[in-house]
């Protein structure tokens, strides 16, 4: 039985640059299920945020025996001829190139919309969660930082910590080298929960070096992270109000 799939749809309103947790998707093998999230009311009452095209109603949960065409446009075409590439980029087997582990992976951001998806991790056999993530905002990063970057090698230790003093967004949390580096930024969707861990026992979590794309790989896909997570007393990640789903029934089959 095929292991069930789950990842989140984020929104960022254009105005205030606020990310809101809007919608889950999740897939059993033979099905798709999109539900919006708590999250999705927050994004309404504070930026009058209106449904999808695809999802027109709040209180519904959408089933499909294809992927939702607002989830399907964000994946590259395998017959375009930098689609191994692109692979490669987001270090993925060519053999196991399912259209969720690369959302999962590459965020799914457009350039003509504000929307991001990104994974629930699962723990594995060992009762440790794995999150993969590109840095973010390195086109505001020196010359001297992409250079550290494009000198890293594969599971060099990172390090995280708070920029509460960034006049932009005081709850960043920047990618650290042990010599002082800063070399990005952790995405949005990730900081609370690993603030948290981090906050409460600093070594259960272990930042590293997944994977460097030299140049001419955009810089939204140059530098690959992996956090590695010992979650205990019972912790779930992505588990608070706004990644819950605002209903349970009302099923609207649309293919």
């Amino acid at each position: 039985m095929k292991k069930l799939q789950t990842l989140f749809l984020a929104w960022q309103d254009i105005d205030s640059r606020s990310w809101f947790t809007i919608g889950k998707l999740t897939y059993d093998g033979k099905q798709y299920q999109f539900v919006y999230t708590q999250g999705v009311k927050e994004a309404e009452n504070q930026c009058q945020f209106q449904p999808l095209y695809s999802f027109p109603d709040f209180n519904k949960v959408y089933t499909s025996i294809h992927l939702f065409p607002v989830f399907a446009n964000r994946l590259m075409s395998p017959s375009r001829p930098d689609y191994t590439n692109f692979i490669q980029w987001l270090n993925i087997n060519p053999t196991e190139d399912d259209p969720l582990e690369i959302l999962a992976r590459s965020g799914g951001e457009r350039e003509t919309d504000s929307l991001a998806v990104f994974p629930c991790p699962e723990p594995d056999e060992n009762g440790l969660y794995q999150l993969y993530f590109f840095a973010n905002g390195l086109r505001h990063l020196p010359k001297c930082a992409i250079e550290r970057i494009n000198n890293f090698v594969p599971n060099e230790k990172l390090w995280l910590a708070h920029e509460f003093q960034n006049p932009y967004d005081n709850k960043a949390l920047t990618l650290n080298t042990e010599d002082h580096h800063i070399v990005g930024y952790c995405p949005r969707y990730l900081r609370s929960e690993i603030f948290d861990l981090t906050w409460n026992n600093p070594s259960s979590v272990t930042l590293e070096v997944e994977r460097v794309n030299l140049s001419p790989t955009p810089l939204q896909f140059r530098l690959l992270c992996h956090i590695t997570a010992v979650c205990k007393n019972d912790f779930q990640p992505f588990s608070s109000s706004e990644y819950q789903p605002l209903t349970v029934d009302n099923l609207v089959n649309v293919g």
